[in-house]
């Protein structure tokens, strides 16, 4: 059975501050006899006597001052550490990790980490950006940006925006494949698949209120945007993307967006974390800012 040792001390160094068990009792709303057997019961522990009592005052002895300079630094520390862990709560300090999708990182999180990090200077933060969905607990992420409908988890996740999923190719492919009209024309198309949100070989549109899904293929599959923005801008097919990360691209006409009656639903972004009870302030500091500043919706 666990042993309460810091009970104890509390007791005793109470008695040594206030220079009797009765002042002790009374400072610790407890009554007299608890006091004096919890005195009791550390010195049969201990092997050693404390304390040195008359009818008014008790003195320490020499293992009793001893042990009192040692019960003195233990419970400094621990009010220290219960201090430190209020002001967390408050304002916002210490070490915060965020990991984000690489492009939409740079687009959407770094800003707002900047502006974080010059608000609150107690802060230090460490920005990862990859496509690939990091374990928060194994790799010491407070907070994970996550694009696409989450899998069940005991995480909290906070919604952020949606993001439409679009299909584009160069005008120059266009002129020498012709420009598809529907999704099953894409059959005849060289397809340039994003793993990260078409892992299947297969294309998701939406015709009506129905789903529809069209089996593709290709000679490129890429599982970072990046390569396969670059290889669609270069004419080598028709790629399937997220909005955002196409958008300066069609804004330049380097690419064509194409399909627009069809696309499916666009896509949750989320703010994923690991609890939602005692909250670093750091991390719900960060939270709301995130949803304070990234719109509701990002168009193309």
């Amino acid at each position: 059975m666990a042993v309460d040792r810091l009970t104890p001390m509390l007791v005793f160094a109470r008695i040594v501050e206030t220079g009797n068990l009765s002042s002790a009792a009374r400072s610790l709303e407890k009554s007299l006899p608890a006091i004096s057997r919890t005195l009791m019961q550390l010195e049969e522990r201990l092997g050693a006597r404390l304390l040195n009592r008359t009818t008014r005052r008790v003195s320490l002895t020499d293992a009793g001052h001893a042990y009192y300079e040692h019960c003195r630094r233990i419970l400094a520390e621990i009010e220290g550490a219960e201090r430190s862990l209020a002001s967390e709560r408050i304002e916002p300090q210490g070490q915060l990790t965020v990991t984000a999708p690489l492009l939409f990182g740079r687009l959407h999180v770094a800003p707002l980490l900047n502006l974080f990090l010059a608000k609150h200077p107690r802060v230090s933060a460490s920005l990862l950006l990859t496509d690939r969905n990091i374990n928060l607990v194994e790799e010491g992420v407070d907070i994970a940006v996550r694009i696409g409908v989450l899998a069940d988890s005991s995480h909290v996740a906070r919604a952020l925006t949606q993001v439409p999923r679009v299909v584009c190719a160069a005008p120059a492919y266009l002129k020498r494949h012709g420009t598809p009209k529907h999704p099953r024309d894409l059959s005849a198309h060289n397809c340039i698949r994003f793993t990260g949100i078409t892992p299947a070989r297969d294309w998701t549109f939406r015709n009506g209120a129905k789903e529809m899904r069209v089996a593709v293929s290709g000679n490129l599959a890429c599982n970072t945007s990046e390569p396969a923005v670059a290889a669609a801008v270069a004419g080598m097919g028709v790629a399937s993307v997220i909005g955002y990360q196409v958008q300066d691209m069609v804004k330049a006409k380097k690419l064509v967006r194409l399909l627009r009656a069809f696309e499916p639903e666009t896509l949750p972004v989320s703010a994923v974390f690991q609890s939602s009870r005692h909250v670093a302030a750091r991390v719900r500091g960060f939270l709301d800012l995130l949803a304070e500043k990234i719109p509701t919706r990002i168009e193309i």
